[in-house]
């Protein structure tokens, strides 16, 4: 199959994924004091984070690459892979959205949870959305794909998602808050790695063995 545009554009994923990984290893530089293993990646980018400024450069081409990849995915698959998978995409780019029009528009107070209006929202509001959307985007990927044995390394990428997802949710709840940070990273970058896997089949133009199927 000779590659389109569509196809280049799910490279942004990558970026997305790289903008992500070196905001993350690199805006702890600009906060003094800041224990990645305790602390949550959102008190990075909170109102009165010292490193706020080097979050947002660091990370814009994440927000920006991210969203054209899985967009272009969306476009991409229209008519193509199962309907069941194809829902579930939908839902994993509903989850992107919710993500970059949220948590800018809603960024924690301070670091930590300072009770405001604005923190309400960021936790009990964005980012159970995100969470809700992300299962449930994972979980029809995951019964499309093992249903049809075609679409099965789809399914056990969202398969490894989920479970970090999981493990990073239980974690974060079982563990001492010392370590809070360390599985509170499974669950995010589970969701921007699985966004990348996204991109690299939308670039690859979703080829199965058995080739596409439309239902």
């Amino acid at each position: 199959m000779k590659k389109t545009l569509i196809n280049y554009l799910g490279l942004l994923g990558i970026i997305s994924l790289l903008s992500y990984t070196a905001a993350v290893i690199f805006s702890p530089l600009a906060y003094p004091g800041y224990d990645w293993m305790r602390q949550a990646v959102s008190d990075l980018s909170a109102a009165n984070a010292p490193s706020k400024e080097l979050w947002n450069q660091m990370s814009h081409l994440y927000e920006v690459c991210g969203m054209i990849s899985i967009m272009m995915v969306c476009v991409f698959i229209r008519g193509k892979l199962s309907k069941t998978i194809r829902i579930g995409i939908y839902f994993f780019a509903a989850m992107n959205w919710v993500s970059s029009v949220g948590y800018p528009l809603f960024p924690l107070s301070q670091s930590g949870f300072g009770a405001t209006f604005q923190d309400i929202m960021h936790v009990y509001v964005v980012t159970l959305s995100v969470v809700l959307l992300s299962i449930l985007s994972l979980v029809f990927i995951m019964v499309g794909g093992y249903r049809d044995k075609q679409y099965k390394s789809l399914a056990v990428w969202a398969t490894i998602a989920l479970a970090l997802m999981f493990a990073g949710a239980i974690g974060t709840a079982a563990v001492s808050r010392e370590y809070l940070g360390i599985f509170e990273r499974f669950s995010l970058f589970a969701a921007t790695g699985f966004n990348a896997v996204l991109g690299i089949y939308l670039f690859q133009g979703f080829k199965f063995r058995k080739g596409f199927r439309s239902t």
